[in-house]
């Protein structure tokens, strides 16, 4: 099919939306949300329940220091943003992380990936398995950006402001 026809066919569906946003609507959800992880109690949480809201999601571990340092900044996200969903994947033990929530409280949900979350975060762009590493997705579970390393207010209210 040729491109004049392509547009006039997805024209006529209904689908192009505008110059930025064409054909953005088809588009899966990525394939991150058909995973599931351990929650702190130990049960299991696809994370395809979160698609249809905005996600931050953000790996890190407890002996890492800059993603201890972010955590404030991604619970006053969590407090400020009821409508986006802050996710922290834990590529770390149980044990160490029930031992770093004794110092420090979280109220964001926090899951568990273990070494599973390594490949993960390649997949979602990563390539040199950094930490910490955030994701945002858009309310239909797609990649909107990522940041490799410590957040910054100012650069992630930006970010938020896309798919919030």
């Amino acid at each position: 099919m040729d491109r004049r026809t392509f547009l006039r066919v997805a024209a006529l569906a209904g689908v192009i939306i505008g110059p930025d946003r064409a054909l953005a609507s088809m588009l899966p959800a990525n394939p991150v949300f058909g995973r599931s992880f351990d929650n702190l109690q130990g049960a299991s949480q696809p994370l395809s329940g979160y698609v249809g809201r905005p996600v931050l999601m953000n790996f890190w571990a407890s002996w890492c220091a800059p993603c201890v340092r972010e955590m404030p900044l991604l619970e006053s996200l969590h407090h400020q943003h009821p409508d986006l969903v802050v996710l922290g994947l834990a590529i770390d033990t149980r044990a160490n992380i029930l031992r770093f929530l004794d110092r420090i409280k979280v109220s964001y949900p926090l899951l568990l990936t273990g070494t599973q979350g390594i490949p993960l975060m390649r997949d979602l762009g990563n390539k040199g398995g950094g930490l910490p590493f955030s994701v945002l997705f858009d309310r239909q579970g797609r990649v909107d950006s990522t940041v490799i390393g410590e957040l910054k207010p100012d650069d992630v209210q930006q970010r938020l402001t896309r798919i919030l």
